[in-house]
């Protein structure tokens, strides 16, 4: 069957679902895609993604590509999202619907991701940021959390920092190009950006700097818990709600700062 290709850049609340992925139970986002793809082009049956993210964690820039049956596509290709987020919920929205090459792959042609994640420093929560960042109310020093961060930088085998799978992977090496932290009021933005991450490793990674930035971990033992590769030395995983798929990368496409 002749087919076009379609390259999907989508958003979505995370709040309500059990990641992105196909669940056996509960609801992933996925699967609402592939309910409102089947409903336009009978022919579509699976949607494949740039990435998984996990229950509660929140997208802007989650990249998919869809094949589409040429004979079932009676409508320009401009209007492709606005008919798919026709039959979506309104936490999960397709920002854009453009023709792919027929070789495109969105996991397997991605050059890196950036993910950032949220917290909320003030010993009261902001009400507008519930379940968009992670409310710690203890002080944090943002000098010692971002003179941590230099140590992520580079080419390291991140397994101190990953969740434990029921597999072990074939390498937990990876590279960072970007770990940085931002401060606006009560409000501290990290963005964190790569060739790929292990389960729950940006999260990791977030939580063991919110502790250096607390006092619990001395800044000095950070570079020894990355080298450990023992999960259990490093600081806590930060809850998932705080951390949003920025965007994903492809060949020749311009980093946004």
């Amino acid at each position: 069957m002749d087919k076009l290709r379609f390259k999907l850049t989508i958003a979505y609340d995370g709040t309500a679902y059990q990641g992105w992925q196909v669940q056996k139970v509960g609801t992933g986002v996925q699967e609402k895609i592939e309910q409102a793809c089947g409903r336009l082009f009978p022919g579509v049956k699976r949607i494949h993604s740039s990435s998984r993210t996990d229950t509660g964690v929140h997208a802007l820039g989650m990249v998919a590509h869809v094949d589409i049956p040429r004979a079932e596509l009676k409508m320009p290709d401009a209007r492709l999202a606005l008919a798919l987020n026709a039959f979506l919920p309104d936490d999960i929205r397709v920002l854009a619907a453009v023709r792919a090459p027929a070789d495109f792959h969105a996991r397997f042609d991605a050059t890196g991701k950036q993910y950032r994640y949220y917290v909320w420093n003030h010993h009261a929560m902001n009400p507008l940021l519930y379940q968009r960042a992670w409310h710690f109310p203890v002080k944090l020093d943002p000098a010692l959390m971002r003179a941590a961060t230099r140590t992520f930088l580079g080419r390291h085998d991140f397994k101190s920092f990953a969740g434990t799978r029921e597999y072990e992977m074939k390498s937990n090496v990876r590279t960072l190009s970007r770990c940085d932290i931002r401060k606006s009021g009560p409000l501290y933005t990290f963005t964190i950006e790569g060739d790929g991450f292990l389960y729950k490793m940006c999260r990791g990674i977030v939580g063991t700097l919110v502790q250096v930035g607390q006092g619990k971990i001395p800044l000095a033992e950070v570079a020894t818990i990355l080298t450990s590769r023992d999960r259990r030395v490093a600081g806590m995983t930060a809850p998932a709600h705080g951390l949003v798929l920025q965007e994903v990368y492809y060949k020749n496409k311009k980093r946004r700062p």
